[in-house]
């Protein structure tokens, strides 16, 4: 009697499996779909920071800093590092900064049509060592001027990610809310040149792994 009822209750849990899992794809060797990376994917998505959310808010910071004057209408092209170094991320988010600012640089670099002019600080030991070797005699001059020194910078790029989680017991629906910051600032005197600012908000009943 105990073993029909146990047969019984695995063929129920079978059978419940099946169900739930009725239109999911989960045979070995599934072909790999490549999937528009500025939409949301109704199969993988979270509360996180996404593919779709790193385009858009790029994509309105190019727009805002390229109708700033006082950055993209200087009469002398200003020299701008954008880089992850002052730029935090201080969310319950899990994420690469660099995505953001990576894109948020070669958007910038290719629609200023050379009215802005950036500086990769990230690669100012490997630019060292090859002046050293041309001054040293190891190497010509190469085609492009020689200078005293490298390019100083007049604004950087700084910013921070911050979030506020709201989770219901009950329902386990999980809400998370993203502030991003994006400002210049001026290299000499300190102050906050330009100011950006992207947020939104994300509900779900089940999140997502994020690496």
């Amino acid at each position: 009697m105990i073993a029909r009822t146990l047969s019984a209750l695995a063929l129920a849990s079978l059978a419940g499996c099946a169900t739930m899992n009725q239109g999911l794809d989960n045979s070995p060797g599934r072909v790999s779909v490549y999937k528009d990376a500025a939409t949301t994917s109704n199969r993988v998505a979270g509360v996180g920071v996404e593919s779709q959310d790193v385009i858009s808010m790029t994509d309105k910071m190019v727009r805002d800093i390229l109708g700033t004057p006082q950055i993209a209408g200087r009469t002398q092209a200003p020299r701008i590092i954008v880089d992850d170094e002052y730029f935090s991320n201080e969310s319950s988010s899990r994420l690469n900064k660099r995505a953001i600012t990576d894109r948020l640089r070669v958007e910038l670099n290719r629609s200023a049509g050379g009215r802005m002019i950036f500086l990769g600080r990230q690669y100012a030991n490997m630019v060292a060592k090859e002046r050293e070797l041309k001054r040293e005699g190891t190497f010509d001059a190469g085609t492009i001027r020689a200078t005293k020194a490298q390019a100083g910078a007049d604004f950087r790029l700084v910013g921070r990610i911050t979030s506020m989680d709201a989770n219901s017991a009950r329902s386990g629906v999980m809400s998370r809310y993203h502030q991003i910051t994006f400002e210049l600032i001026d290299m000499e005197y300190g102050n906050i040149s330009w100011s950006g600012l992207y947020e939104f908000k994300k509900e779900a009943q089940d999140d997502v792994i994020y690496r």
